[in-house]
């Protein structure tokens, strides 16, 4: 054999126990960032989640499309406004909203995984009554502003009825999930994709959480990453600053499912190559591990 042929048969040897280790197990993935908007790695990461079903894993893809929002409302001519990170969605742009995330977005993806081989089923949120949301009601960091700051359609996770991804792994589906959530009223709500895979992951009591980030995962202060974070490293790092601005919401996202019974989650770089296969087939990871 020559070298590249025993390079393959490590690297499928060193697989191994992990695919034994989530075989017939749930993984959820928010998909976001670079890994969106590449053309390489989008077919890589459709590649990947072929690769995960096909040896018995159950991959649940949630995933993102703020940057394609907020170009589709350039066109149109309206302005996207954000206050302290959060888009303000009146009802024009939750139209955008759902035509860009339940539909453009969402499509895409499911075409590029069944171009890829796989079986993927697009939803929403609304689908089935499957996210039940409330307005996120966003306390105001300006003492001389309101008290609260009214985001318009942008809510939060009240609760998640699982049973139409559970039927869909169940089939042998892939479920690719738009964050879009529906009220008790039946108004449609914007909700950060993060928190809806943190929150999915703990109803399916996944094994996994991944989130795919424009960052390696957290990095100290010589820029080496950090990973095996538990909830005291991650309170003292948030004290000296090394986790700041928007890696807390994510890194709390991740932590609250770790708590809530997700075996572990992992920040991981969605600008690097088949990263989900890295992080979950070999040894080295690709990211900021947390766990309980």
């Amino acid at each position: 054999m020559n070298n590249s042929t025993e390079l393959t048969a490590e690297i499928l040897v060193e697989a191994l126990p992990y695919i034994q280790r989530y075989s017939g197990k749930t993984v959820v993935i928010k998909y976001g960032g670079n890994a969106m908007t590449d053309e390489t790695l989008k077919h890589q990461f459709a590649q990947d989640i072929v690769l995960l079903k096909q040896v018995g894993i159950n991959p649940v893809v949630v995933h993102g499309g703020g940057p394609q929002i907020g170009n589709l409302l350039k066109k149109l001519g309206k302005e996207s406004k954000f206050i302290e990170g959060m888009r303000v969605t009146d009802s024009e742009t939750m139209d955008v909203v759902q035509m860009v995330l339940g539909g453009l977005v969402n499509k895409q993806i499911v075409n590029l995984i069944n171009q890829a081989g796989g079986r993927a089923i697009g939803l929403t949120g609304k689908d089935g009554k499957m996210i039940h949301a409330e307005k996120l009601n966003m306390k105001s960091s300006d003492a001389q502003a309101p008290e609260y700051v009214d985001l318009g359609h942008v809510g939060e996770v009240k609760s998640i009825n699982p049973e139409i991804v559970e039927m869909l792994d169940a089939g042998d589906f892939i479920p690719v999930i738009a964050p879009i959530g529906v009220g008790k009223d039946g108004m449609a709500y914007n909700i950060n994709a993060d928190i809806v895979a943190g929150k999915m992951a703990e109803v399916l009591q996944a094994k996994r959480l991944l989130l795919l980030t424009n960052t390696p995962g957290v990095l100290d202060d010589n820029d080496q990453l950090l990973t095996g974070l538990r909830e005291s490293d991650i309170e003292s790092l948030k004290k000296t600053g090394v986790i700041q601005g928007g890696m807390i919401p994510k890194i709390d996202c991740a932590l609250n499912a770790v708590k809530a019974g997700v075996r572990s989650s992992c920040i991981i770089d969605g600008r690097v190559p088949h990263a989900v296969l890295l992080e979950l087939l070999t040894d080295e990871g690709a990211g900021t591990l947390i766990t309980a």
